[in-house]
């Protein structure tokens, strides 16, 4: 823990998330910054309260600790956050045995990308499959990228990109990795030989997966894991960091895809809405409307081109 601690695995202040900080804290659905959602933060010198929108200014007047994962806070503040908002984050050996069952489902057969293995002292790891991915008949790759993933309650997006252990806060090698879109990405490796072919089907692979998270300091995290998985992809492939305009296409792209949402509802954190509850996890808007001031969230279809409300997709659904 010593070496994390001293090697921060967020930093805010450094390539590739200062140049795109802003962008990052945008909310596509309110036009305005993502929030705390949390009183974590507030405190004598920072008046940080629940609702107060996350600008640069605020993160740079923060200690450089407190915008890091779960695995580096104090264990008083873990075991708030859990008994308040459940917040719980799983270990990568249970992310990969999830993941892989999601591919067993898809490819037909098991241990495509990995096989997991226990060892003799307890521990899970997984040794990675050799050699190029094949494709079940009448299944092409570009139809694997493309395939929607979302990850509920998403915290710092461990099921999508796996930096590190969420767990332990152990960084995992590039190679090794098990996310969703670190899947994806093997797969837009093995399949794509020119660069412009590469960075459209990498978009496309980000495009593809969704998450969202109702605490504003996890969502940052989530994007920025995201966002430096870009760059950690691009360098190893091309040997070359993204540009400019690259970045801001992905942060683009990973600020529509993560977003902030209180899930039993659908709605922007602390959005007021009339619901009729017909258990405890159902919660319909009267009407199909929004009631008062709430604020349904949208996300992108990125095929269609175009922004839909979250609660829509859950009732053309049932």
């Amino acid at each position: 823990m010593e070496d994390v601690l001293n090697n921060t695995l967020i930093q805010l202040n450094r390539y590739p998330v200062i140049d795109v900080l802003d962008k990052l804290l945008q909310d596509k659905t309110t036009k305005r910054n993502i929030i705390f959602a949390t009183d974590a933060y507030k405190s004598e010198k920072l008046d940080a309260g629940k609702t107060t929108e996350i600008t640069s200014a605020l993160l740079f007047g923060l200690d450089t600790l407190s915008i890091q994962p779960r695995v580096l806070k104090s264990q008083a503040e873990q075991a708030e956050r859990t008994k308040k908002k459940a917040e719980v984050f799983t270990p990568a050996w249970i992310c990969n045995r999830m993941n892989n069952h999601c591919d067993e489902e898809w490819f037909g057969r098991k241990d495509v990308f990995n096989k997991e293995v226990d060892t003799e002292d307890g521990k899970h790891i997984w040794v990675i499959t050799e050699g190029r991915i094949e494709f079940p008949k009448k299944k092409r790759w570009q139809r694997y990228v493309d395939s929607k993933r979302l990850e509920i309650t998403c915290g710092e997006a461990p099921y999508i990109v796996s930096r590190y252990d969420a767990a332990t806060g152990n960084m995992i090698p590039l190679h090794e990795r098990i996310g969703i879109l670190d899947r994806k990405m093997r797969i837009v490796n093995e399949n794509t030989e020119d660069y412009d072919d590469w960075l459209k089907w990498t978009y496309r692979a980000f495009q593809s997966v969704y998450g969202y998270e109702f605490q504003g300091d996890n969502l940052l995290i989530a994007r920025i894991n995201l966002l430096v998985s870009f760059v950690d992809y691009m360098e190893d492939r091309w040997h070359q960091t993204p540009t400019k305009k690259e970045l801001e296409k992905v942060a683009n792209i990973i600020v529509w895809n993560i977003w902030q949402m209180d899930g039993l509802t659908g709605l922007v954190p602390f959005s007021k809405m009339e619901t009729l509850q017909d258990s405890l996890f159902d919660f319909i808007l009267q009407d199909g409307e929004a009631q008062g001031d709430a604020v349904e969230c949208r996300i992108q279809d990125w095929r269609d081109k175009s922004s839909m409300t979250f609660n829509s997709i859950k009732r053309s659904n049932k």
